[in-house]
């Protein structure tokens, strides 16, 4: 399946900028079952500083807001082919180490909340193989945490989304990531597009999760949807939580409020 996609990112300032730099990772891969057909990134209001490849092989560019500036836009599009591998991404590649997507950071860190819903789980499922478990984990995360928008943000971490019981798909795959790793388990962090049946017109991008499972290495867990990902899904970029795998990040000095919009369209 071919997936033609258009991201559209515009930051506002009610002052003008005096210094700004962004982080972004926006350029999906080849590989995996996905092939970039066509892709290309623009920035309209600031500068291209550097690109470059992360730990995580996320491709990387660093943009330099133009001093004075009031207003940036970032345009990422091109097409996608994928094909559907029931989620399975296989062998272990990159530079980090497979032991990296084991332990704990600080967006899922366990409290006392995510050890005790790991130790009820493990009691029931503990018993059937890794995959069949994941997907019973994955089942179990959506009914303890209902998704609900507007209640949760880029700074809450898995153990504040459990305990608030809502959340959005960030929160549904750090939570799981932090369970599969209480398991014994490496697991990562996927954040992309995804394509969904009624519309083009999408409100953000999208994350799921991975977890390493012996003998088919990385599989793929949507847990706000219930399913591994299919043709419909795109992989942008990988890491450890949600920001090493941020679509974008940055600082800026200065006063003044910042406005964010963003336009994105997924479609065969």
């Amino acid at each position: 399946m071919q997936l033609k996609i258009s991201h559209v990112t515009t930051y506002t300032y009610d002052e003008p900028v005096h210094y700004a730099l962004q982080q972004l990772r926006l350029t999906p891969r080849s590989g995996h079952g996905q092939t970039v057909l066509q892709w290309e990134s623009t920035v309209t209001g600031g500068t291209k500083q550097a690109s470059f490849d992360d730990q995580f092989v996320n491709h990387t560019e660093l943009v330099k807001v133009d001093e004075g500036a009031q207003k940036i836009e970032i345009v990422s599009q091109g097409l996608v082919d994928v094909i559907d591998h029931q989620g399975v991404i296989g062998q272990h590649r990159g530079y980090a180490p497979l032991w990296l997507f084991e332990g704990p950071t600080e967006m899922t860190a366990p409290g006392p909340g995510l050890r005790q819903f790991a130790r009820g789980f493990k009691a029931e499922a503990g018993g059937e193989d890794t995959l069949t478990q994941m997907h019973a984990l994955s089942a179990r995360i959506v009914e303890a945490v209902r998704y609900e928008t507007g209640r949760t943000d880029m700074s809450t971490d898995a153990e504040t989304a459990l305990a608030a019981g809502h959340g959005v798909c960030q929160d549904h795959a750090q939570i799981m990531i932090a369970v599969a790793r209480l398991l014994g388990h490496p697991a990562r962090y996927i954040s992309g597009y995804l394509m969904m049946d009624d519309r083009i017109e999408q409100d953000a991008t999208h994350a799921w999760c991975e977890v390493w499972t012996e003998p088919l290495g990385w599989v793929g867990f949507d847990v706000s949807n219930g399913i591994s990902p299919d043709a419909r899904y795109v992989r942008v970029a990988t890491g450890r939580d949600a920001r090493d795998a941020a679509p974008i990040m940055g600082i800026r000095q200065g006063s003044g409020d910042e406005t964010l919009q963003v336009t994105l369209q997924v479609q065969q």
